[in-house]
């Protein structure tokens, strides 16, 4: 009769322990993923904790007012409405403008540029991540906004009837949430543009040959095959260029000018985001109260970049190709 096989280690080999390689590794990864979560969730609840007390103290509509005076702690009103409006057009005007052209980039890098072409303008355009925000700054005040004026004003004349190019609560051009946008445009692209064209790179080449052997154009290939292998990684890359023009700080805090006017969702308003506000009076940061109207708005912002990389990942089916 057949004989079961047996689970006793062969003579001279010891069993393996539970406390070998794989478990300590297993232990590791864990142990990492767990202290990341833990430090988010430790960052939120000391952000809370700090939030609530001016929340409560607060004489104003948090969610609905534009003031955000803090001057005096017996008598604080203030409110996220217009740091959430000019955050929010600021972030997704760059979205807009560099997602089609980093992966253009991407796509001209990896299936069209020989190689001798594509590795230099790939470290160029990777270089570009290493410029500091305060040059981004300076160079959309002094360069960019006097270039882009008469392009606001042309958007402003023929469609101020829809409300992104209506007027503004600033009397020029220059500082506006439009400059504001391209600048972050211009800093997001070498994060969307890395990470697009290291997964259309990993694009399997049997997709391609099965794609050319059916008598597909370059076009198509392209189409059928290395766009839809690399739509969660272009997600993924947007997301993370998404998530730094939300938290733009120096660049941002340059270029926009305040204002004391409302804003009306007009690319051409002038204003704070919610980074920018909080640094420009970080120098202030001494009573508790005043300083957690500040933190309030920082909650939002750690909540608001939340919630767009979660539905990011939902969108992209909770992966990323590559």
């Amino acid at each position: 009769m057949p004989t079961e096989p047996s689970t006793k280690p062969a003579a001279g080999r010891k069993a393996p322990s539970k406390y070998g390689a794989e478990f300590i590794f297993r232990s590791a990864a864990t142990t990492a993923g767990g202290v990341i979560v833990a430090a988010i969730a430790l960052i939120a609840l000391f952000l809370l904790i700090r939030a609530v007390p001016s929340v409560l103290a607060n004489k104003a509509n948090f969610f609905t007012s534009s003031e955000f005076n803090t001057s005096n702690a017996d008598n604080l009103r203030f409110g996220i409405k217009d740091l959430f409006m000019v955050t929010v057009l600021s972030a997704v005007m760059a979205l807009v403008i560099a997602v089609p052209i980093g992966v253009g980039i991407a796509l001209f890098l990896t299936q069209y540029a020989p190689k001798a072409l594509a590795r230099p303008f790939s470290t160029v355009v990777d270089l570009l991540a290493a410029v500091p925000s305060i040059v981004f700054g300076l160079w959309g005040v002094l360069v960019l906004a006097p270039k882009i004026e008469p392009l606001q004003r042309f958007l402003n004349e023929h469609l101020g009837w829809f409300f992104l190019f209506s007027d503004g609560n600033l009397s020029t051009y220059a500082g506006t949430i439009f400059t504001a946008g391209v600048v972050l445009a211009v800093m997001i692209l070498p994060i969307i543009t890395s990470v697009s064209r290291e997964v259309f790179g990993l694009t399997p080449l049997s997709h391609i040959e099965a794609a050319q052997a059916l008598g597909a154009t370059k076009w198509e290939v392209v189409r059928m095959t290395v766009l839809p292998y690399g739509r969660s990684g272009v997600i993924a890359g947007s997301m993370l260029g998404l998530g730094r023009a939300l938290g733009e700080t120096i660049a941002v805090l340059v270029v926009l000018r305040t204002s004391a006017k409302a804003g009306s969702w007009s690319l051409f308003d002038g204003g704070y985001t919610f980074a920018s506000k909080i640094a420009s009076a970080a120098s202030e940061f001494s009573s508790k109260l005043p300083t957690g109207a500040y933190i309030a708005a920082g909650f939002v912002l750690f909540a608001l970049t939340f919630v767009v990389n979660a539905l990011a990942r939902l969108v992209a089916g909770g992966k990323v190709n590559g």
